[in-house]
């Protein structure tokens, strides 16, 4: 059963205040996934050259740089897409558990089942990526019910398919499913506007709030318990 703040009306000043309350897990969250993605392309370019210099420019040696320069590309994304998960994650946590998510709380949740996260990331990136080869708004309702399966994945002990089909049936088929995916879309056409106007530097606050915000409302309207 989740926290009783869970189950509170949302409102946009409860998601500032639970934003303020996670400003460094939020930091962290944000700085870390840019700093590990830019690594991620600084690794892939060092690789290259360095196989080149060691090997020479053989097809055999771009090749083999080509290999080496992805894995550890891979590598760097997948830590980078950890971190950024935290912004769907934290607030979960947050309304699951009534308590504030420290750094070290957050770094607790991320190694603890670390590859339930990967495997579940994986999953979900899989499923979208299909939905979208299918038309487009496939993937559009798949990307929909992120915040309830985030929710399913790190706050429960479910399986990755059964969270992602509870996921889709509360959304898509529950009593307030509907209103839920309207309120989501409304969220990221002002949140796209805010960070459109602020050249995206509003989004560093923006979408940890709406993260917050949609949480609540899923809470709220029985979507999530």
């Amino acid at each position: 059963m989740a926290a009783p703040i869970a189950f509170e009306p949302p409102s946009i000043q409860k998601a500032w205040q639970a934003f303020l309350q996670h400003i460094p897990v939020v930091l962290v969250s944000w700085v870390g996934s840019i700093v590990l993605s830019l690594l991620a392309v600084l690794a892939y370019g060092l690789i290259i050259v360095a196989v080149s210099a060691i090997l020479g420019s053989s097809d055999a040696a771009s090749g083999l740089g080509a290999v080496l320069a992805q894995l550890v590309q891979l590598l760097f994304s997948i830590l980078a897409s950890l971190l950024s998960v935290l912004l769907v994650a934290v607030p979960a946590f947050y309304y699951e558990r009534g308590e504030v998510v420290t750094i070290s709380t957050a770094a607790q949740l991320l190694t603890g089942r670390w590859w339930r996260y990967v495997l579940a990331g994986l999953f979900f990136s899989l499923v979208t990526t299909i939905g979208f080869l299918l038309c487009i708004l496939p993937g559009i309702a798949v990307a929909l019910v992120t915040p309830v399966f985030v929710n399913r994945i790190f706050v429960t002990d479910t399986g990755i398919g059964e969270a992602f089909s509870h996921a889709f049936q509360v959304v898509y088929r529950s009593e307030n499913g509907l209103s839920f995916v309207g309120l989501e879309v409304l969220t990221g056409i002002v949140v796209g506007l805010l960070a459109l106007a602020t050249c995206g530097f509003g989004g560093f606050v923006v979408i940890p709030m709406a993260s917050f915000f949609l949480q609540n409302v899923a809470y709220q309207r029985g979507l999530l318990r």
